[in-house]
Formats: C-alpha cells, sequence, structure tokens
C-alpha cells in the first residue's frame, strides 16, 4: 500500500458514542482511514455515554457495526487488533461536569506520555438537545483551549429555524473561535458532490457556458424510497424543507452556481458559497404558493411490498400536516443565472432512490437541418449523478448511420465504477479527515447556515401558518404529489431524471 502523509497525534472525543451514528458511520470511517494508513501511531478515540459499556464490550460493539457497515468488509483479527488499541470508553452523565474533567485529564495524560502537542476533537453525535450542553461543559473543561488544535465538530439539524440557529451560533462564538467549529453536513463529503468543484474549475470546456446565455434551467432531485422508519419523533419535528433542503440542496445549488474561487483556501471557498445565498431570491409570503409544494405520504407499494401511509408510521400524529415531500423554485439574481429557474424537489417513499443534478441547456437558436431530422431532437443536457450509480453524463446530438441526415440523440458518459478501480471513500472518511487535518473547506460557517434559514423561513412560516387540506397527497412508490408537476409544467418543463447506466427515464 502507498503510504499516505498521516494526521498529527490527534485524540477524538464522541460525544453519543454509544449511539447509531457512531456504530454506523464514525466507526467504521475511522477504521477505513486506519487501514488505509490515515492515522498516525499516536492516535485515540474515545466514546462517551450513559451506558453499560467498558473498554472491552464497546469495542466488540465498534467491531460489530465496523463489519456489518464498513466498505471494507468484515474486520480481520490482525488488523483489529491494531486499531482496537486506539478505541478506549468512558461512562457518564452529559449533566455532570465531573466527565467532562475526566476527560480532558485523560487526553492531558495522553499529551504527556505522546511528549507532542495533539489535535483535541470533540464530536457531538447526540440529539440537538444536547448540543448546548456538551459545547459549554467542553469549553469550560478546557479542553478545547488551544484555538489551533481544539475543535468541536456539530452535527445538523443545527437549529430548526433562522432564530435557533443564531442563538446556537451566538452561543458557540461566547465559547469557541470560528475556526474551532466544524458543522458537519455528510452530503459534502461525497465524492461526486465534490466532483463537482473539479469538473467546473479544473476544466475549460464547460466554464465559459455556465451561465444564463446558454443554460435554460437547472433540476435537483433527491429521491428516497425509505420511509421515516424509527424516526418519528425526529421527523414530526423537521419534515423535508428542514431535513433536506435547508443544509442537503442548498449547498448543492451553492456548488453548481458559485463563481471561480481564486483559490481553495476554506473560507474563499465558503465566500463564494454565501455569495449563492444571498443573491437567491427572497420568497414573498403571496408567493409561496406559487413557489413552493409540498406532500406527504400515502400508503403504498415500493419494489412489490406494501407500506403504511406518513400517518400512520410509529411516533407519528394521526393528523401530522408535516411534509415528507418538497418541490421548490428558485432564481438566483445576478449576472451569471439571471432569469434561470432552478428546480428542487426531494421526498421520501418515492419510486427510487437517486440523487441526481441535471443542467439543461438551451436549444440551438437555429434549426438548419431538414424537419424530418427533428424528430428525434432534444436539447443539450448535463447530468451529475450523486447516487446510487456515481457518474456524469453529457447528451448532444448526433446523425445516425445511414444514406440520410437524420440526428439522434447521445450520451457520453463517466462512470465511477468503470473508471476507477476499488471502493470509494465514504463521506464520514473524508470529512473526519478534514477535521483532523484543519481543514474547514467542506464545513459550514455561520454565516451560511444563517443565510439558508433566512432564505427558508417564509416558506416555513406559511406551511406552519396554514395546514394542507389535501395530505397525504401521493401514494408511497410514486414520483410525488400532481402539484410538483403542474409547478414546473407552468414554465414549459418536466422533471428529468436521467440515472447512470440505466435508460432515459421522466
Amino acid at each position: 500500500m502507498e503510504g499516505n502523509e498521516k494526521i498529527a497525534p490527534s485524540v477524538l472525543v464522541i460525544y453519543g458514542g454509544g449511539g447509531d451514528l457512531t456504530w454506523r458511520k464514525l466507526m467504521p470511517a475511522l477504521y477505513n482511514l486506519f487501514l488505509d494508513d490515515w492515522l498516525p501511531e499516536q492516535f485515540q478515540v474515545i466514546g462517551v455515554a450513559k451506558s453499560d459499556f467498558d473498554d472491552d464490550s464497546f469495542r466488540a460493539h465498534v467491531r460489530n457495526g465496523i463489519d456489518q457497515f464498513s466498505r471494507s468488509g468484515k474486520t480481520t483479527d490482525d488488523a483489529w487488533a491494531k486499531f482496537s488499541t486506539y478505541v478506549k470508553y468512558i461512562d457518564g452523565d452529559f449533566e455532570d461536569d465531573a466527565l467532562f474533567a475526566q476527560v480532558k485529564t485523560r487526553v492531558d495524560e495522553m499529551e504527556h506520555a505522546w511528549g507532542v502537542p495533539i489535535n483535541r476533537v470533540a464530536y457531538l453525535a447526540v440529539p440537538p438537545k444536547f448540543f448546548e450542553l456538551i459545547s459549554k461543559k467542553v469549553s469550560e473543561s478546557g479542553f478545547t483551549a488551544d484555538i489551533l488544535r481544539g475543535r468541536l465538530v456539530i452535527e445538523k439539524p443545527f437549529g430548526r429555524d433562522l432564530k435557533s440557529a443564531i442563538e446556537l451560533n451566538d452561543l458557540l462564538h461566547g465559547l469557541y473561535d470560528e475556526r474551532q467549529l466544524y458543522r458537519i453536513d455528510h452530503y459534502l463529503g461525497k465524492e461526486t458532490v465534490q466532483n463537482i468543484l473539479a469538473f467546473r474549475f479544473a476544466n475549460a470546456l464547460f466554464e465559459p457556458l455556465w451561465n444564463r446565455n446558454y443554460i435554460d434551467h437547472i433540476q435537483v432531485t433527491v429521491f428516497e424510497e425509505l420511509g421515516v422508519e424509527a424516526r418519528g419523533n425526529y421527523y414530526e419535528t423537521a419534515g423535508a424543507l428542514r431535513d433536506m433542503i435547508q443544509n442537503h440542496l442548498l449547498q448543492l445549488l451553492c456548488l453548481i452556481a458559485m463563481e471561480p474561487p481564486v483559490s481553495f483556501d476554506a473560507d474563499e471557498v465558503r465566500n463564494k458559497k454565501v455569495d449563492v445565498l444571498h443573491a437567491i431570491r427572497k420568497f414573498l409570503p403571496e408567493e409561496v404558493h406559487s413557489l413552493a409544494v409540498r406532500g406527504q405520504y400515502d400508503k403504498g407499494w415500493i419494489e412489490g411490498e406494501k407500506v403504511i401511509a406518513y400517518r400512520k408510521e410509529p411516533d407519528v400524529s394521526p393528523d401530522s400536516n408535516v411534509e415528507t415531500f418538497a418541490a421548490l423554485k428558485f432564481f438566483i439574481d445576478n449576472w451569471r443565472w439571471q432569469g434561470v429557474p432552478i428546480y428542487m424537489r426531494t421526498g421520501k417513499r418515492m419510486n427510487e432512490a437517486i440523487s441526481v443534478i441535471t443542467i439543461q441547456f438551451k436549444p440551438v437558436p437555429h434549426h438548419s437541418f431538414p424537419a424530418a431530422t427533428n424528430e428525434n431532437w432534444q436539447p443539450n443536457r448535463l447530468v451529475l449523478n450523486i447516487q446510487p450509480n456515481m457518474g456524469i453524463r453529457l447528451r448532444f446530438q448526433a446523425k445516425t448511420p445511414g444514406l440520410k441526415m437524420l440526428l439522434n440523440p447521445v450520451d457520453m458518459q463517466f462512470n465511477y465504477a468503470q473508471s476507477y478501480t476499488g471502493t470509494t471513500p465514504e463521506a464520514y472518511e473524508t470529512l473526519l479527515l478534514d477535521v483532523f487535518q484543519g481543514d474547514a473547506t467542506l464545513f459550514m460557517r455561520a454565516d451560511q447556515v444563517e443565510s439558508a434559514w433566512a432564505l427558508l423561513m417564509p416558506v416555513l412560516n406559511a406551511w406552519s401558518a396554514n395546514s394542507s387540506p389535501n395530505f397525504p397527497n401521493y401514494e408511497a412508490g410514486s414520483h410525488g404529489p400532481d402539484e410538483a408537476q403542474a409547478m414546473i409544467a407552468k414554465d414549459g418543463h418536466s422533471w428529468i431524471l436521467t440515472p447512470i447506466d440505466e435508460p432515459d427515464c421522466r
């Protein structure tokens, strides 16, 4: 194996170490970083929670999760014997100051024994109700006193509206320097999402066309076949707009629409993203009904299996007004994008699981070919497929072989699975490595979070004030509510899905 430049000596303390996120995502990601030779000899991960674990039982729990969810497959005895020495556990109550003093003392002892300054990372893998409490106690313990090496990682949701996001940011800024804060959105760690930047700014081919003169409209679709599963309590306080669009989809939009950065310095890239959020046209209350559609899934069929309606899910109110589908139309008021509509939609219990961005180009200004050639003519289209099959597809016109001039759309395709061997790193591997290395490029800054909330508050307020009279309004296993089709059809467009390695479907 080619050696990587290892991270500096580090300790990762995961508050919520006994939880599902740690088990399914964080520990498998750390194990893969270990296998790929990124972790130094001087490394420790400490799980902290209120449970009956000790070091040995916590390691067994962690290994079980890695065996099930790691992209590298089941652990081998030799590799596990080494990695398990990095894993420790501390049992305690988050309300107890002594717990945080114990963590601080444990890490101080490691730093003294190792004889080098270490990175100290506190990861809040806990429900949002603990964010304020734990962030205060971590700071008060002195764990993150070194601004350059002390870091706090916070999972989403970061607030549930603009007011709560501002309050949480104000609290954190009273305890930490902004450079220490890593607001994590796992979507930004996905390979294909990162590839948007490479595609746009490492190639001279498309950037001259990446504007209102050549692009007709943009679509972003993120569909899930899954329902809310066992997350009814959380989803009842969130909904699709908060859960997906406020963070994941708006971040995708920023990557698509941002201006070229001068450098890939973290704040330079994030400045360009904030510029996009500031330029997005504000929703006026009286326009929400024409620019935003919500839906809630009814019973239906997913891959031949009958599934229940959202209102029948565990921990969901039988008359819930929470949306499980949202579709919005955006405009960006700047020189590059003025007048180009951007359509976003996301939903649960949809007909397929897919995340895809479609750039639809304008038609040629004049059709010089004979009318008979235009029967199968379609505008040029660029598709960025994020999941499940990662890749990029470009559609253009070509002459069909034969004696007559007949045009037909054909595709040029880049597929990760065909172009690269081996497995693709998971998003959390990328993001954890960035935290250890102090690179905040893929993490949201305070002003990004607040700008995203400010943009969507008129929609959230309108939906909160007016219950939907027709919920549920789409069957599980469908394309979503008819109103979403009508919204885009008013502009003469239709929703497009062009999965990689699958036939075009609409």
